[in-house]
């Protein structure tokens, strides 16, 4: 496949932010790499392997937080905005992850925690003391009602009320996920203020962007209205947080107007890439508010893949469908797999179609509109690890277990040599085991083999960076079966035919699709008017 140098693809997209259509690799520090022997990643661990990750032709890399915290959620829940914990070293540490990152030619987007701090932040700890102090109002609290009961009836992500009394004040305090994850008052300009000078302090430091987390529970419904119950869709319902429709505690109508202000800063900085985290239902609508027009935020991080069971030719559709390339509308931003959410192959495909699944798989994330995100280990084939109960560390899954699939099972660390004890990822036992099947995916193995998954990834991301068409040109459905998918891109004078037989077994040519061009890409059998189980085929024509 067609590869250009990061100098001639830039050179080529000159006008265009450099964001747009970018291939960006998610770091969780914590499983990355240990450079210290303590069995946790850390920041001078990831500034060890950034020459890996440049090597495979992304634009940026995403780093999961490493601020100040408890990690009672692993980092989601922030004691210190403007600092970097001890477990993952220090600002110096990340000083130098920056400016190497920069030398090879890598973006480095974080994330930012706004809608609730940690209750060891100093903020909070203020805030607790009484009602009258600075910083009173500062997190979201509320009386009791006559009968001592919570204030609403709104329910926490992690399980339980999302309320819990403090007896200093003799109020509730808000919290949508842990109760030591209390919520930040973010209608409060002061808070907006606050957020704004920590988001300063970072661009200050280099930093290209920022993904923020659970946008949309950044706001509440000051009348503290009751959420009405969620009509039974069929699905599951292991929390109490599945019981409402979550209309009063997220998604509240100000939010874009604070967005506004977080754009009006980065765009001071030049260049800087903004996008949102925002779950849940309705969540289509909320993402397409935060990035309408050209005064709020670049993008928006989709969930349509992250927790599908199956991939399917109507999931892509409809989920490229909901982002027209129209005037206002904002731009998407895919992901098939995070640290949230299951490896994409153990939900997608059996073990015996893996290798070929894969490949199929990575063929079709690079020919995707909009940003892809690839996550730590998905250019290797990585899969759910199984998680004994006595070794979960999640705290989410501790609490629902067993009627919940373990965060912990797609955060395991990186395995970088097979052969290791502990994967090359730390001279000491990990934090999370590796996996025997993991362990036998390392990237020194598939280095060495011209055939690996690893070596067809960067030939992917290679063919997009070098394809005006496949990086941000417009797209077309063809065709959407149970089993096949057909596309086209286009962009400057190029089309390319994109073809996927999501299937294991062979599927018919769609009448509609081009059986013509230059093949760019022809993976597991895949040939013009063929299309064995997971095939995948694109078509390079100009036009």
């Amino acid at each position: 496949m067609n590869r250009m140098s990061r100098l001639e693809a830039t050179a080529s997209r000159v006008g265009s932010p450099w964001w747009r259509g970018a291939a960006i690799y998610q770091v969780y520090p914590r499983s990355f790499r240990d450079s210290n022997g303590d069995g946790i990643g850390d920041l001078a661990g990831v500034t060890e392997r950034l020459d890996y990750i440049a090597s495979l032709g992304v634009d940026a890399i995403w780093l999961s937080p490493f601020f100040t915290s408890p990690m009672k959620d692993f980092g989601y829940d922030v004691a210190d905005y403007c600092d970097v914990d001890p477990i993952f070293g220090t600002l110096a540490d990340f000083d130098a992850l920056v400016a190497r990152a920069h030398a090879l030619g890598l973006k480095v987007l974080i994330d930012q925690v706004y809608a609730h701090s940690s209750d060891q932040h100093a903020w909070f700890a203020e805030s607790r003391q009484d009602r009258a102090n600075p910083k009173a109002d500062w997190y979201v609290w509320a009386d009791a009602k006559p009968d001592g009961s919570p204030p609403s009836n709104w329910q926490s992500v992690f399980g339980g009320p999302a309320w819990t009394w403090d007896a200093r004040r003799r109020q509730y305090y808000l919290h949508n996920f842990l109760s030591s994850q209390p919520q930040l008052n973010v209608h409060n300009i002061a808070v907006q203020d606050a957020l704004l000078a920590v988001a300063r302090f970072w661009l200050d430091r280099g930093v290209d962007g920022f993904r923020l987390d659970a946008l949309n529970f950044a706001m509440h419904d000051p009348q503290l209205r009751d959420n009405p119950p969620a009509p039974d869709d069929g699905r599951p319902r292991t929390r109490p947080f599945d019981f409402q429709q979550r209309l009063y505690n997220q998604g509240h109508a100000d939010i874009p107007g604070f967005l506004e202000r977080i754009r009006e800063l980065t765009d001071s900085y030049q260049a800087v890439f903004t996008m949102a985290e925002v779950g849940g239902t309705g969540a289509l609508a909320q993402m397409q508010s935060y990035t309408h027009g050209e005064i709020r935020l670049n993008s928006a991080y989709g969930f349509d893949f992250l927790y599908a069971a199956a991939l399917s030719p109507q999931l892509v559709a409809a989920a490229l469908a909901d982002w027209p390339d129209r005037q206002g509308t904002g731009w998407p931003s895919w992901a098939f797999e995070n640290h949230d959410a299951p490896r994409a192959l153990s939900r997608w495909s059996r073990p015996e179609d893996h290798e070929a699944f894969a490949r199929m798989k990575a063929a079709l994330f690079a020919a995707l509109r909009g940003n892809i995100i690839l996550y730590q280990g998905e250019e290797l084939g990585l899969t759910q690890v199984d998680i004994p109960f006595e070794q979960l560390q999640d705290p989410e899954a501790i609490a629902n277990w067993p009627l919940t699939l373990s965060r912990d099972g797609a955060r395991t660390p990186m395995p970088w040599a097979a052969q290791d004890e502990h994967g090359g990822f730390s001279a000491a036992r990990p934090w999370l085991p590796l996996g025997e099947d993991n362990l036998a995916r390392a990237i020194d193995r598939q280095e060495a083999d011209p055939g690996s998954l690893l070596r067809l990834t960067r030939d992917l991301i290679g063919l997009r960076r070098s394809s005006p068409a496949l990086r941000e040109g417009s797209f077309a459905l063809v065709h959407a079966d149970d089993a096949v998918l057909a596309f086209t891109r286009e962009a400057n004078g190029e089309r390319m035919s994109c073809l996927f037989n999501l299937s294991a077994m062979s599927a018919p040519w769609p009448q509609a699709a081009a059986r013509s061009g230059d093949e760019a890409v022809a993976l597991n059998g895949a040939s013009a008017g063929r299309l064995p189980p997971f095939a995948a085929l694109i078509l390079r024509e100009e036009i």
